[in-house]
């Protein structure tokens, strides 16, 4: 007897395999609608938490139909997933459009860090009852995040080149710098979102403190250099 898996579905072959199924099911999907399906779900997710929304309840809110929803996610795990994916692309899209300013390396260094920590804030009250999840299941975000840390290390690393390139930083290892500083700011995160971060201080005094030290740390004190001139 054959090993091979069989599937008998309507409308299937009965020696259909693993990989003609999921083949199918990739002909058959369309990128609007997965989106539309995934923001639909972010939204119920926000208003009336995960645990509480189930396949059905996206299903009808979608207008798309149970059979239509299953075609994309197989469960309410990989759609939420699929939120939260969605939600880190466009916090790459963000600071992708400042990494392109044209502006000096050093102020585009800033103004990044402060675009990922403005956007994560940004992204966590706009979920509403959704943000209590993202930072309990953080190691099922961290997997799903991993393709966004990897380009952000990489946005950092071309910044921090740049910078060298042009005598404004000074650093023998722009990649292990890009790692270090992307850890640094991914740890910030939290108590950025929760304004544990310069409490009962004016905004521009903190910036310039962070600023100061994002200076020191890529080997450039511009506040120093401004008083020399």
């Amino acid at each position: 007897m054959s090993n091979v898996p069989c599937f008998v579905q309507k409308g299937l072959p009965l020696h259909t395999t693993l990989a003609d199924v999921q083949a199918r099911r990739t002909s058959m999907t369309n990128p609007k609608t997965r989106n539309q399906l995934v923001d639909v779900a972010r939204q119920l997710f926000a208003s009336d938490g995960v645990e509480s929304t189930t396949m059905n309840d996206i299903a009808l809110a979608s207008g798309k139909g149970r059979r239509t929803l299953y075609t994309y996610f197989n469960s309410k795990e990989e759609i939420y997933m699929a939120v939260v994916e969605s939600e880190l692309d466009k916090l790459f899209e963000r600071m992708k459009a400042v990494a392109e300013k044209d502006i000096a390396p050093d102020e585009k260094f800033v103004e990044l860090i402060y675009a990922h920590l403005e956007a994560v804030k940004e992204t966590v009250y706009r979920n509403g009852t959704l943000r209590g999840r993202f930072f309990r299941d953080i190691w099922k975000v961290e997997k799903v995040r991993k393709s966004f840390d990897q380009r952000e290390v990489a946005l950092f690393k071309a910044v921090l080149e740049d910078g060298v390139g042009n005598g404004i930083f000074k650093t023998e290892s722009p990649d292990l710098l890009a790692v270090i500083l992307h850890c640094c700011v991914k740890g910030l995160e939290v108590p950025y979102t929760r304004g544990l971060i310069g409490v009962g201080m004016d905004e521009s005094i903190a910036r310039k403190y962070v600023t100061g030290i994002i200076y020191g740390a890529l080997g450039r004190n511009k506040t120093e250099e401004k008083t020399n001139q």
